[in-house]
């Protein structure tokens, strides 16, 4: 083991810093590359993960939204669904964000989408007591309509656009 790779183990940091310095220089045979291929695929999965799990509140509140708004009595619809509301909007933007920083991760939308529909599917017919049924069984939203500010926020709006 390097006295690199065990810098690792002891200050992360600093181990960080200094294989930056190393590639600043050029000095490749120095780095500490086991590690650093480690770190450069925890990241990416880590931003994988943070849009799946946006993508699966967004989609989850989507479907809640679309599918227990209409069925609320009187009483419950008065309040508008302003944090439904409040909660898709922040995703969407945390998305964008995320997006925008990392703009790779579009090429893994359209999957990211598909794979985080079914958690979405089973958080919305928890939280509402829906029948599973209610939901369709793949999403029912196109890309354009997940990231559409003005979707469905008019409560007469469904996925029908």
């Amino acid at each position: 083991m390097t006295e690199l790779s065990m810098l690792y183990e002891k200050d992360y940091s600093a181990w960080a810093q200094r294989n930056a310095e190393l590639l600043r220089s050029r000095n490749y045979a120095e780095l500490d590359i086991e590690h650093l291929v480690e770190e450069l695929s925890d990241m990416s999965k880590t931003e994988r993960r943070e849009l799946q799990s946006r993508l699966l509140t967004l989609l989850a509140h989507l479907l809640k939204w679309e599918y227990q708004y209409q069925t609320l009595s009187e009483r419950w619809r008065e309040f508008d669904g302003r944090s439904w509301r409040m909660t898709i909007i922040e995703q969407r933007k945390k998305i964008a964000v995320l997006l925008r920083q990392s703009p790779g991760l579009q090429s893994v939308l359209t999957d990211t989408i598909a794979a985080a529909y079914p958690d979405a599917v089973d958080l919305a017919h928890r939280e509402t007591r829906l029948p599973l049924k209610t939901f369709p069984t793949s999403c029912p939203y196109s890309v354009a309509q997940i990231f559409n500010d003005d979707y469905p926020m008019d409560a007469s709006n469904t996925s029908e656009e």
